[in-house]
């Protein structure tokens, strides 16, 4: 009995523990109240990612089921009614809020609506806009009171060019304005990093990257220098995007994609066209669409575009498949885009990239090979997921940008080096540093430092810092105080 007592007093506290470092971690960032206009697939990801971080969420929906649904399954509030209608707003008490999405799919009713709820008091506002001519007309710098506008299509396109300009990689991130770049790339068991100690890591290839972070067996690590790389490790690095290159050149692994052939003559495929033409990359668009087709052929004079059928194994073979740098599948049909992935993949194409929206199956692309895969709403519900955890900062926050990695175990953040740090020049090996913490890169007058011990912090740096502990909020935080 007195076993079975201590046993039940154990599992308590455990609970009560889990629960005070839960209360604890969402503490540190100042929880907001927020509204969200549109429960589609960018809305209820919204929806389920900041109600989880703690957040004050209220949805709201013309679809009477799906608001119902939503406050049923989650901690969130509901109003059914158009998001338009200063009425429905002021019911979802918008005078109030921090933030008001607008995340339907209909731009001109995100636009409207955050102009609405701008003028009824909400602090600030985000539009999802698809049209090109929205983010053209109006950017982020706009006098409509809304303070971002995210186009999915676009943000697709821009991690698609990151990805082909590093066609190891499997996703790739920017800080400090394209200074310095963080890639994930997977480790393969004939790899030459393959039982190499991190701290040899230099010294074998000549090049000045930093292994900040790694994935083993779905678990987040902050690698030290005796950390032993293994085959199917996914690990991280940052650097510059002209010493990745070395390195990866020196691993032997593919430079920049030259020519890519695109399938599907969509939005996202359009931005990636202007992309790809920025990088100097020769592309090739499949289209079966004649009006489609006809449109990309006058406005991309670069662009090879051929009028067929995508999944025509025939038509790939007389496209050179075989021989592309990179094959992009951008239909509008998750599986049609898996099955011309898989069939460019069993060409040894060596970079394949897939559009999916059905984001369960990305593990089915994973287990076939194909480790590169975006998705639309994803990439919009990233980059404003990203734009909230900024604005939740506490107050007086020097954090500059912030990436979430390793299925959100792991923050990646910016720091800028205000006078309040009182630790500068002071090498990194004597400053009393947290646990599972590494500095990453100190930005110096536009040049990247890859730190080492003997490196120093100055006043106006950046720096990047890699943590598995949420809500550093100021560059004293990386101190154990």
């Amino acid at each position: 009995m007195l076993a079975q007592y201590a046993s039940l007093h154990f599992i308590v506290v455990i609970i009560i523990y889990k629960c005070y470092n839960q209360y604890n971690s969402q503490t540190k960032r100042n929880l907001m109240d927020i509204i969200i206009s549109g429960l589609g697939a960018v809305g209820t990801t919204l929806m389920q990612e900041l109600a989880d971080e703690g957040h004050n969420v209220v949805v709201v929906d013309l679809n009477g089921d799906k608001v119902e649904k939503a406050v049923n399954q989650f901690d969130v509030k509901g109003v059914i009614g158009n998001s338009a209608s200063a009425d429905v707003l002021k019911e979802a008490n918008v005078a109030y809020t921090e933030l008001f999405i607008g995340a339907t799919n209909h731009d001109e009713l995100n636009i409207l609506c955050c102009i609405i709820a701008k003028r009824l008091g909400a602090k600030k506002t985000i539009a999802r806009v698809s049209k090109p001519e929205y983010l053209e007309l109006f950017g982020n710098e706009n006098d409509l009171g809304i303070s971002l506008l995210v186009n999915p299509q676009y943000e697709a396109a821009l991690e698609i060019s990151r990805m082909l300009r590093f066609p190891s990689a499997i996703k790739v991130n920017e800080f400090s304005n394209g200074k310095v770049e963080l890639v994930e790339f997977r480790v393969s068991g004939d790899s030459d990093l393959v039982g190499l100690e991190l701290k040899n890591l230099g010294n074998k290839f000549k090049s000045k990257v930093l292994i900040c972070a790694a994935q083993r067996d779905g678990k987040a690590i902050i690698p030290g220098g005796d950390f032993v790389i293994q085959a199917e490790d996914r690990l991280f690095l940052t650097a510059t995007a002209k010493d990745i290159s070395l390195f990866f050149k020196q691993l032997g692994w593919n430079k920049q994609s030259k020519d890519v052939i695109i399938v599907g003559g969509s939005t996202t495929a359009y931005y990636l066209c202007q992309e790809l033409d920025k990088l100097g990359i020769h592309s090739k668009l499949i289209e079966k669409d004649r009006q489609k087709a006809e449109m990309f052929s006058q406005d991309f004079k670069k662009v090879n575009v051929i009028l067929g059928d995508g999944t025509d194994q025939e038509l790939l073979f007389e496209e050179n498949i075989s021989t592309t740098d990179a094959f992009v599948a951008l239909g509008n049909i998750d599986e049609q885009n898996i099955i011309m992935s898989m069939f460019a993949a069993s060409q040894n194409v060596p970079k394949v990239i897939t559009k999916i929206d059905q984001l369960g199956y990305y593990d089915m692309l994973q287990k076939s090979g194909i480790y590169s895969a975006v998705s639309t709403k994803n990439s919009t519900a990233d980059h404003i997921i990203r734009f909230v955890r900024l604005m939740s900062n506490k107050s007086g926050s020097t954090v500059k940008r912030m990436f979430h990695i390793i299925d959100d175990s792991t923050e990646i953040l910016e720091f800028e080096a205000k006078e309040n740090f009182k630790k500068f020049d002071i090498p990194l090996q004597k400053l009393n540093l947290k646990k599972h913490l590494l500095v990453a890169g100190i930005i110096r007058k536009g040049v990247l430092i890859t730190p080492s011990g003997q490196d120093v912090i100055k006043e106006g740096d950046s720096v990047i810092i890699v943590t598995l502990e949420e809500g550093l909020d100021d560059l004293r935080d990386i101190l154990d105080n």
